[in-house]
């Protein structure tokens, strides 16, 4: 409406109403054209962190999720013989003419030197098998098992090793053989195949051992770094900008040292012979060297020492914002001071509390080059396994799976922790 509608408050000529209706509908048209534009432009402001995330974070974790349950190197190595064990019932022996097309497809593999990895591949199912493939790869390349009869290749099969008539071992290949497969997350669990099924292992508890381990080993650390970290980032938060800043160089300081030169510095510290034995004997606290290294109390004493500063500087950044106006009104008005810490001080760094235990745990969770240094067999945590079987037995299912079922247990314990002590739920005294 125009000045002169709303004076006399008589409505607008028809003319009127219709070119007030055109300029409305412009001013909306424009108004959405800006909102779409600085949209367009925030989005591209965000599209690096979005293509590096997922490049560098859901792409690997997708592909480690994938990874846990595809397995398609038996597949791809011997078909024909898996299209025929498709048809066997596992209660005997497969039939001479399967056994026939087996050593031809490894007589194959064997000319391209691919025995090994096929045997490797079952080796995951059977442990031990990987040898009889390799030995009897090594023998048929100069066999014509192709010209033979169906009874006389299973025959020339017996002859080099028996447990080729081996049903358990069959019943292994078959179960190698498929493509998507949960055998990783079983054996994770603690489950071996054995007699064509997944029964109970005898090792069950190696595997959830060493979860609990883990979580121990991070729980202890996280402990460590708030009893440590808690009282030296309060001191850098009340000290003078001087001071505060010449410390905040010493926390800082392990980020400019090589995490490797870190690791080793302990082995040197904690060794038989080392800095604290020596200490220990020359005062005369001990009389023999203390067994400090390759043990679970060194694992936890150096990665406490690496993800100090993890704790601090998220605490540091809260309690320099807290005016301390607060903790003199609480004073003023009839609080000790160790009862005003605790009902104003204390709540108000809970937010920086809980970025600094969510950040040592969640880290410390996934160490391994810090266990694999210091802590030996004791101090080993479920990243040692997962390294040791992508590195060392190349049984990537397997990693995966462990790998995954880390991460399940992580964002379990997160949503548990975001429930109880989440920043939603904290609660000023």
């Amino acid at each position: 409406m125009t000045r002169a509608s709303i004076s006399t408050g008589q409505p607008l000529p028809p003319f009127e109403q219709s070119a007030s209706a055109a300029l409305s509908q412009a001013e909306a048209r424009g108004i959405d054209r800006h909102l779409r534009q600085r949209r367009r432009m925030a989005f591209l402001l965000v599209a690096p962190l979005l293509v590096f995330l997922l490049v560098a974070f859901f792409a690997p974790i997708g592909s480690m999720l994938f990874r846990s349950v595809y397995s398609p190197a038996v597949h791809n190595l011997i078909p024909q013989t898996l299209d025929r064990l498709a048809a066997w019932d596992q209660t005997a022996p497969p039939p001479d003419a399967t056994l026939k097309t087996f050593a031809v497809e490894l007589k194959a593999l064997a000319q391209q030197r691919q025995e090994g990895e096929l045997g490797a591949a079952i080796n995951q199912v059977s442990p031990g098998a990987a040898s009889l493939f390799k030995m009897t790869g090594r023998r048929i390349r100069g066999v014509d098992v192709g010209a033979m009869p169906d009874a006389q290749a299973s025959q020339w099969l017996r002859d080099v090793n028996p447990d080729w008539h081996d049903t358990a071992l069959w019943q292994a290949v078959a179960e190698a053989g498929n493509t998507y497969t949960a055998r990783n997350y079983l054996k994770a669990a603690g489950f071996d195949f054995k007699n064509g099924a997944f029964t109970r292992s005898d090792t069950a508890a190696i595997y959830q051992t060493l979860y609990l381990k883990t979580l121990g080993i991070a729980f202890s650390i996280t402990v460590l770094c708030i009893v440590l970290g808690y009282p030296l980032a309060y001191y850098l938060a009340k000290a003078p900008s001087k001071t505060a800043n010449a410390l905040m160089i010493l926390v800082l300081l392990p980020f400019w040292t090589s995490l490797l030169v870190r690791t080793t510095s302990w082995i040197a510290l904690l060794q038989t012979d080392g800095v604290v034995n020596t200490v220990l004997l020359r005062l005369g606290l001990i009389d023999a060297p203390l067994d400090l290294l390759y043990t679970r109390f060194a694992t936890v004493i150096a990665m406490t020492h690496i993800l100090l500063p993890f704790m601090i500087l998220p605490l540091y950044s809260v309690m320099r914002g807290i005016d301390p106006s607060y903790m003199r009104a609480a004073v003023s008005m009839g609080s000790t001071p160790l009862r005003a810490f605790f009902r104003v001080f204390f709540p108000l760094t809970l937010a920086g509390l809980s970025a600094g235990t969510l950040l040592v745990f969640i880290i410390s969770v996934g160490y391994y080059i810090t266990p694999a240094l210091v802590g030996g067999s004791d101090g080993q945590m479920i990243s040692n396994v997962i390294a040791f079987n992508i590195q060392s037995t190349n049984n990537w299912g397997l990693a995966a799976a462990l790998g995954s079922i880390l991460l399940a247990i992580i964002l379990l314990l997160y949503w548990v922790y975001d429930r109880l002590v989440g920043a939603g739920n904290l609660k000023l005294g």
